[in-house]
């Protein structure tokens, strides 16, 4: 099975429906990420795609975002060991009130060393764009970027990061400000099982009992 299909089989695959992403945004379609990760086999299979795609680098390193790049950067490493005879070093930058953190003595383990950073979904392409600055920040030649799906294929491109980008899966989706979103318009219910849904009624809430009382 292709990028796409893995993802459907497992439920992944999310569209037709009114979900509340990171930055607030609103949108139809949904890439379930924590749907794949119980699936070793698929999640095994993907990684082996997405090694491929970036064996020719032959990274010394791959790096991720915390928290579902770990998973990213332990089965890729594990594959691009299996064609470069020696696996790429497997790290994760934490998340922090400023931003990405190379803890744990991960940034010296970079410096001066070929490395390409991995992440599931690109959405805006923020959370890479920081692990990117990171990398260089601590002395590592960010070599390429290489993630499951790129949900943003016209915005998010090999320019934004200054470094080759490879993608399995394009799947564009848009993306509507809150204040002007035509599924709000529509009446279509929010999900509050995936995305942010929940935060964002909670506080829609919150504002409607602060007005009244």
């Amino acid at each position: 099975m292709d990028a796409l299909e893995t993802l459907k089989s497992v439920g992944a695959i999310i569209t037709d429906d009114h979900i509340v992403y990171t930055k607030g945004g609103h949108g139809s379609v949904y890439i379930n990420k924590d749907a794949l990760y119980p699936h070793v086999r698929e999640t095994n299979a993907l990684c082996q795609l997405l090694a491929k795609q970036i064996e020719h680098l032959q990274p010394e390193v791959v790096a991720a975002p915390a928290l579902g790049g770990i998973v990213l950067t332990q089965w890729v490493a594990h594959h691009l060991g299996a064609t470069l005879g020696v696996p790429p070093l497997a790290i994760y930058a934490d998340k922090s009130d400023q931003g990405l953190v190379f803890k744990r003595g991960y940034d010296q383990l970079i410096k001066g060393k070929r490395v390409v950073v991995l992440e599931d979904i690109i959405n805006t392409g923020g959370s890479v764009k920081n692990a990117v600055e990171v990398v260089r920040a601590s002395g590592g030649e960010v070599i390429g970027v290489g993630v499951l799906v790129n949900r943003q294929p016209k915005l998010v491109t090999t320019d934004t990061f200054t470094a080759p980008l490879f993608a399995l899966l394009d799947f564009p989706a848009e993306i509507f400000e809150a204040e002007s979103c035509p599924l709000c318009v529509e009446g279509r219910p929010i999900n509050t099982t995936v995305g942010h849904g929940k935060k964002f009624l909670e506080k829609k809430n919150n504002k409607i009992k602060a007005l009244l009382y």
